[in-house]
């Protein structure tokens, strides 16, 4: 690697380094590792010192720059800061504009609030604002007034449950609104919005809402376009969750298109047309990190290719990353740029390499399978660590399902943005008369892509759930994979085994352990017992929502099934599928009665759970040699 590299990769990493550090040990490690870097840097490329030290100040100012600006603070004027000090609810009556369309998810719309009056006084911030129940979507632009308790968002009581304050402060909110009524007494005009909002609704009143909403998501990208949630889990557990995040895949589908339909005009309009069609892309798929992170890598390619000159992919990777990190360090702790950050870099560095790899080993029958084969590879193995880190599980089919659906993405992709376009620009009576001739194979494309992600993801063990990694485990397991991905260390693959192997053992073990977890939030409160590999649950509630709780809980926790699951409420008709779902064994409280009978156990190979008093309001658990006593009145776990 040349130095100009490696001084911009240190200086990446001080970006992420600083965004993402939470405590002053983790800062230390951060400071000893770029000065260990430093020195290598000016030793192995014999740097005067002048050179180093221009280098040291470079990532002092860069560190200092994202480790401030990572965790936006509230603002003098912002709602949050006339909540009392004791967190008590705040009666209030706000006014604001809806910053984002809010669509209504089961009887509830949720969205941000741009406050400018707050009782009759000034402010200036954002709220998170709830209704419930809501029937009609809140738009954006749109002027409320409302009344309610304002609350600082709670943070989350397990790591393996959504972080509200965290995430709502990355969004520069810290504080909630929940309400019922509400008065809008003004729609500006938004025009962006407006057509996100007409391309979205006609590809789903043409194509339905499963193949409409994939189509709107391939132009706009998921996190603009209310898509069904088993669309949602089928992409995820088959590894094509990139297909529905607006990135460098559908940017260079519609940049590689114009520039090959304008390759015989002179380079100032292929230019042109590149630009407009990186602008339309950023327009309506919107300022995400993933897709600024595209539009820029895509500016510079062309320009460099145009003016007659080879780019450097990694070079341009890495000055892009930084200056984003600059101007906007929050993204540094965004899962999506990380994930993006990853996937770029594996298809730089190791996409190449692992082609060459197949076509050198594989029989020429087979080599053109190279380089469909070598990109989600690629892709897969660098963002591999980020997916155990955060979530606990990996698709295990990733490679197969990308194999398989490549054919299917780019030309949906392509008519997709070709539609989108048309149902903007064309005359509604046109567009009526043509748009469902036109939709309808498309729609049956889509179908096929839908129907193939679903089978691959019912197969066996689609998901691999490793339950939560420690973030050292996560370094450990990415430094052995990292011989494997770049070809110049090749000499430390013998070694990297072992840290892969040690790794494994490592998380293994900790998941064999016996533990027992108690969740509670939303006042509710969910048990899980854990022996040898194996877990049950008790719940205290039986709705859909503890379900869902129920659900993350178990699969975060590297658990497909539980053993058995009892829940200390009623379970309705509709919720019991979802709860069956989840465990072998359900045993659920009927009329006010209770799940377990005097004398009746629950039990599995070191699990159980019984009654053990005539009245039924004490249970025993048992998890191995370990007994624990359980008052269905508090549900809180007393030893016995």
């Amino acid at each position: 690697m040349k130095p100009v590299l490696s001084a911009g990769l240190l200086l990446f990493m001080a970006c992420m380094g600083a965004a993402c550090v939470r405590s002053q040990a983790q800062w230390l490690s951060l400071v000893a590792l770029l000065v260990c870097g430093l020195v290598v840097w000016g030793r192995s490329f014999r740097r005067p010192r002048k050179a180093i030290a221009v280098l040291a100040v470079m990532l002092c100012l860069v560190s200092t720059r994202c480790g401030t600006g990572a965790m936006p603070q509230p603002q003098p004027g912002d709602p949050s800061l006339f909540i009392p000090p004791d967190g008590k609810p705040l009666a209030v009556r706000l006014v604001g504009r809806i910053h984002s369309d809010g669509a209504v998810t089961n009887g509830r719309c949720r969205s941000l609030l741009e406050v400018s009056s707050l009782n009759g006084q000034f402010s200036r911030g954002r709220t998170e604002l709830t209704l419930d129940p809501c029937t009609t979507s809140l738009l954006t632009g749109s002027w409320l007034q409302v009344e309610g308790d304002l609350r600082r968002p709670q943070p989350g009581s397990h790591p393996l449950l959504a972080r509200g304050d965290e995430r709502l402060a990355l969004q520069r909110t810290w504080s909630r609104l929940r309400t019922d009524e509400f008065h809008v007494f003004r729609q500006d005009w938004t025009p962006l919005a407006d057509a996100r909002r007409t391309i979205a609704q006609r590809f789903t009143d043409l194509a339905g809402e499963q193949s409409g909403g994939l189509l709107a998501a391939l132009v706009l990208g998921g996190a603009q376009v209310s898509l069904p949630q088993s669309v949602r889990d089928g992409f995820r557990v088959a590894g094509l969750s990139h297909a529905l995040a607006a990135s460098g895949f559908h940017l260079s589908v519609l940049l590689g298109t114009t520039l090959a339909c304008t390759r015989t005009l002179p380079a100032a309009l292929r230019i042109a047309a590149g630009s407009g069609a990186m602008a339309l892309f950023l327009v309506l798929a919107g300022a995400q990190p993933s897709v600024v992170r595209a539009v820029v890598m895509g500016a510079a390619a062309l320009l460099i290719r145009e003016s007659g000159h080879r780019s450097r992919p990694l070079g341009v990777l890495l000055v892009t990353l930084v200056l984003m990190l600059l101007v906007h360090p929050a993204w540094g702790r965004s899962i999506g740029f990380q994930f993006s950050a990853a996937a770029t870099a594996g298809l730089v560095i190791s996409a190449g390499s692992l082609e060459q790899w197949f076509v050198q080993h594989w029989p020429r029958c087979l080599h053109r399978l190279a380089p469909a084969l070598s990109i989600p590879l690629a892709a897969l193995f660098w963002t591999l660590p980020l997916q155990l880190l955060y979530f606990g599980a990996a698709p295990l089919y990733a490679l197969v399902s990308n194999l398989l659906a490549a054919p299917l993405l780019a030309p949906l992709t392509l008519a997709a943005m070709a539609l989108a376009v048309m149902v903007l620009l064309l005359p509604a009576a046109l567009s009526a008369a043509l748009l469902p001739w036109l939709i309808w194979p498309v729609q049956q494309l889509s179908g096929l892509l839908i129907s193939l992600v679903h089978w691959i993801s019912q197969w066996p063990g689609a998901q691999m759930l490793t339950g939560p990694v420690h973030p050292l485990l996560v370094l450990l397991f990415a430094l052995g994979l990292l011989p494997w991905l770049l070809p110049a260390q090749q000499r430390w693959r013998g070694l990297s085994l072992l840290w892969l192997l040690l790794a494994v053992c490592l998380q293994v073990r900790v998941q064999l352990r016996d533990d027992l977890i108690r969740v509670e939030q939303w006042g509710r409160q969910w048990l899980v017992l854990r022996h040898r590999g194996r877990a049950a649950m008790l719940s205290s509630h039986g709705d859909d929502f503890s379900c869902r709780i129920a659900t993350r809980l178990s699969h975060g926790l590297g658990h497909q099934r539980l053993d058995w699951i009892v829940v200390l409420d009623p379970v309705g008709a509709d919720q019991e599928p979802c709860w069956k779902a989840l465990a072998h064994t359900l045993q659920a409280e009927q009329r006010g009665g209770f799940p377990l009978a005097p004398g009746q156990r629950l039990q599995s190979d070191g699990l159980s759970v019984g009654v053990s008093d005539q009245s039924g309001r004490t249970l025993n658990l048992r998890l191995g040699t370990r007994v624990q006593r359980l008052r269905r009145s508090n549900f809180r776990p007393q030893s016995g």
